[in-house]
């Protein structure tokens, strides 16, 4: 469990109109038996707030505190049942969903929408503004946005990399990215209040091959190497496959786009 955005309703506010509970798409808000609206499961609310602009008495407010990820599958499950298909193709960050096949396309924020990006043959593929591919294979890449469970993280390389790596080192993509999966973080200027928990998190539902942190040379940015290192201590392990204890490889750049160690 780690903090998040997720709604918080003032039941004094709340009149029962019932607005909110249309205008949720991931059905996370009903009304209760004394007509006041309640979260029905944490994983429901994306924390995006679609139902705030509704509220006539202004009775929700978005909060961060402590909370289950939003679970985007468990979400379409819950919508499809209870509401249809076509309801279920607005749920917030699902392309599609093992039991019953893909989405065509899915509302809420587009940007934050779990997907795996296909590449073709290495060598064969000319970059959309360039010669030179991209190594980006899955979306999304920043930590307030990943979901520690997506399916793309459950065997594989993570790199995960201060944001202005990739801006100082020109081979980022093929020197760095490239066969790993990725997430982006600024320890100085995020909000980075339950980053901790959510690498711990990533940690213990995945099996990783390698970890390599990519940190910029300036004091403020060794912030990230501490936050991974306490996410494996409070984790409590950090293994391969074979079970065997996995290093965290650190790399340093500098800001003329050198590598530092």
């Amino acid at each position: 469990m780690a903090k998040r955005k997720i709604i918080e309703i003032d039941r004094e506010k709340c009149n029962g109109c019932g607005l909110c509970t249309q205008a949720c798409a991931e059905g996370a808000l009903v009304l209760d038996k004394e007509n006041k609206a309640v979260l029905m499961k944490e994983i429901f609310c994306d924390g995006m707030g679609a139902c705030l602009d509704v509220c006539p008495v202004e009775a929700l407010k978005i909060v961060e505190r402590d909370s289950h990820d939003y679970d985007p599958l468990a979400t379409f499950d819950h919508v499809l049942k209870t509401q249809g298909s076509e309801a279920a193709k607005k749920v917030h960050g699902v392309s599609g969903s093992p039991l019953h096949g893909p989405a065509p396309h899915f509302g809420g924020c587009p940007g934050a929408m779990a997907r795996e990006i296909k590449s073709e043959v290495s060598g064969k593929k000319e970059g959309r503004s360039g010669s030179i591919p991209s190594e980006l294979s899955q979306w999304p890449i920043q930590l307030q946005l990943i979901s520690p469970v997506a399916p793309y993280f459950k065997e594989c390389d993570l790199l995960i990399a201060a944001d202005c790596t990739a801006f100082a080192l020109g081979s980022f993509h093929s020197e760095m990215l490239k066969g790993k999966k990725l997430v982006i973080a600024c320890p100085k200027l995020d909000e980075t209040g339950g980053y901790v928990e959510k690498i711990a998190e990533l940690l213990k539902n995945n099996t990783l091959y390698s970890l390599t942190v990519v940190i910029m040379e300036v004091p403020c940015c060794t912030g990230l190497f501490r936050m991974v290192q306490e996410a494996v201590e409070l984790s409590g392990r950090l293994r391969n496959q074979a079970g065997t204890p996995l290093p965290i490889k650190r790399i340093v750049v500098g800001l003329d786009g050198t590598i530092r160690d």
